[in-house]
């Protein structure tokens, strides 16, 4: 089941679930987005008929209100950094701004 955070073709703001995709994860002409009500993490309830995919646009999956990080958290990746994993988590943050939806234009600083 894929589930989509979407602005509607009268510009409401909802979730949905994303019926009709390929095997492939491409989207089919048939695609359509049914509402959902409530949260996604909660029971999924329908309010509303399907939507078209073509008259939705897809959004960011959720608005954060900040990011928390882990640096170098798994072996692999120090590596590549040429570095070792380090003894204690390195925390940082990201602006929440660093959360866009597919599509959406990239604002370099």
């Amino acid at each position: 089941m894929r589930i989509a955070r979407y602005a509607g073709p009268d510009g409401i703001v909802g979730f949905g679930v994303v019926e009709g995709v390929g095997p492939d994860g491409e989207v089919e002409p048939d695609t359509t987005i049914t509402p959902i009500a409530g949260h996604p993490f909660g029971s999924l309830e329908v309010s509303g008929p399907p939507i078209a995919f073509s008259d939705t646009r897809l959004l960011a999956p959720v608005l954060p209100s900040k990011i928390v990080a882990v640096a170098r958290n798994y072996a692999a990746h120090a590596a590549e950094m040429g570095t070792d994993v380090p003894s204690e988590p390195m925390i940082f943050l990201k602006p929440s701004t660093s959360v866009v939806g597919p599509g959406d234009r990239i604002d370099l600083p």
